[in-house]
């Protein structure tokens, strides 16, 4: 059984089944006065094939977005993922190296890259200085790059962490295992285990949206957003943040809404029958999705309606109503949040500066900057901060070492920064350090699986508990893997 749902097969004589009970409904409910059902639904949850933190199966499979219940009390109740597609340099931005700056144009030491193994890496490589200037900010005088001065304006709000490592080398392997905790296609991403966990607060719009923006689409497509095997109804649905939300939301010419609404009435009507037969999720996942869709189809147009924002907030975020942009897609990110929605992914390809490093750097940044600044100012004025999960990160980071002539830096699993923001954590710190050329992390170290593990725990769960069975075994986002990041909790 590879869902959480009970699963009936239909008979071959389909005249026979309009008249009598399916074998195994009437085993279950019927015989015994529905021990059978009990038995099964108890089985069922102590096996983690049920929800054992909210919802019943039968309130799941009426209603699979019903809101749920955490393991524990929650900090945080929203997230949005702010994902620098590309693996953005934290040596020009946010882990500045005095040592490396030096060394600009020597070879490293032959003890620094002695058993290292990696593509495009080469011995021979000169190690490459920070190319901007940093200076101090905040109360703690926190070293920033003079690219982010909008970032350095909160840096008293945010939990940067230096001491990051994965276990890719690649964009594609790198950013699933951002997303999702492996470098494999077809497993959930977090995005999905969020709702699978919290289900939703909103019937009007989807619990999980992405965005895109920047020069090209994450290198790992749709996988960063998929539900791999969980339902489904978990995927992120991608927004765009010009035109029609969604594609093919509107009417086409000549269907009204009571022909519409009439369509549908019956079409679901008769998906409910089958699932009632059945029980299988996908039937209560496309009976969700059409009435969704009808939904949002005054819904969204609302939600992404950024002339509703004041001339101040737009100028606020750099925003234009309109015009597809990063900008954009923070502050639609804002109000998507306020309106219940669980999970917001936000993509910003390209951040893989293998050349002309310092005029990629410098135009990302100009897109970027101040509308992550603007997420976290917007969010804590409006009260939201202390409920909301701000993530700031790519897939990996970059080497010391020259790439492209001498304006470039190679991938690099080994030490990166990523930056959060938001409740349950201490604001204002920086977490970890790496060594003094940022090749290795010297201090704290932060596996993709421990950030995972602690972004579960900022929502309520128990990491090695919220889990789901599949072709014979428990999955979950941390894998086997996983440790809680105590020293960045409030």
């Amino acid at each position: 059984m590879n869902t959480p749902f009970c699963s009936t097969a239909a008979s071959s004589n389909t005249s026979a089944n309009a008249t009598r009970l399916a074998r195994r409904d009437w085993l279950l409910r019927q015989c015994g006065i529905g021990l059978g059902h009990i038995a099964l639904t108890t089985l069922l949850a102590e096996s983690g094939m049920a929800s054992d933190h909210g919802a019943t199966l039968s309130d799941t499979a009426s209603n699979p977005m019903a809101p749920k219940k955490p393991h524990f009390p929650a900090k945080i109740k929203n997230v949005i993922l702010l994902f620098m597609g590309g693996g953005p340099s934290q040596f020009e931005m946010f882990d500045y190296k005095p040592e490396l700056a030096r060394l600009d144009g020597t070879l490293p030491p032959a003890e620094l890259l002695d058993g290292y193994r990696a593509a495009f890496i080469n011995p021979n490589s000169q190690l490459l200085g920070p190319r901007f200037k940093f200076n101090k900010h905040g109360e703690a005088g926190t070293e920033i790059s003079e690219m982010l001065p909008h970032t350095a304006s909160v840096i008293d709000d945010i939990c940067m962490i230096r001491s990051m490592k994965t276990d890719a080398f690649n964009h594609a392997p790198a950013q699933l295992m951002m997303s999702t905790g492996s470098q494999q296609f077809g497993r959930p991403s977090m995005g999905s285990w969020l709702t699978y966990g919290l289900g939703s607060e909103t019937q009007d719009l989807p619990a999980y949206v992405v965005f895109n923006s920047g020069k090209k689409g994450p290198s790992a497509g749709a996988g960063n957003w998929n539900s791999g095997f969980l339902p489904t109804l978990h995927s992120g649905v991608e927004f765009r943040s010009s035109g029609d939300p969604v594609l093919y939301l509107s009417n086409p010419p000549g269907m009204t809404e009571q022909t519409q609404r009439s369509t549908l009435r019956a079409v679901n009507e008769l998906n409910r029958k089958r699932l009632d037969v059945v029980g299988d999720p996908e039937i209560a996942t496309r009976v969700n999705s059409y009435e969704m869709a009808f939904r949002m189809q005054s819904s969204a147009p609302e939600a992404m309606n950024l002339a509703d924002e004041s001339a101040s907030m737009l100028e606020l975020y750099g925003a234009e109503p309109g015009k597809m942009s990063f900008a954009n897609n923070c502050l639609l990110a804002r109000r998507l949040v306020q309106r219940g929605v669980r999970f917001v992914q936000l993509f910003h390809e390209s951040w893989d500066q293998h050349g002309g490093l310092k005029s990629g750097l410098e135009s990302n940044c100009k897109d970027t900057d101040q509308a992550c600044a603007a997420l976290v100012k917007d969010l804590k004025q409006q009260g939201m901060l202390n409920e909301t999960l701000v993530i700031w990160g790519g897939e990996f980071g970059r080497t010391p070492m020259v790439q492209g002539g001498n304006d470039g830096r190679d991938h690099h699993p080994n030490a990166f920064t990523m930056w959060m923001a938001g409740g349950g954590l201490k604001p204002g710190m920086v977490y970890g350090s790496t060594d003094e050329l940022g090749f290795d992390v010297a201090e704290n170290p932060v596996h993709v699986h421990d950030l995972h593990a602690t972004i579960l725990h900022l929502l309520g769960f128990d990491h090695k508990r919220l889990t789901y069975r599949f072709q014979g075994r428990d999955y979950r986002l941390t894998d086997v893997h996983g440790e809680l990041v105590h020293g960045i909790l409030a």
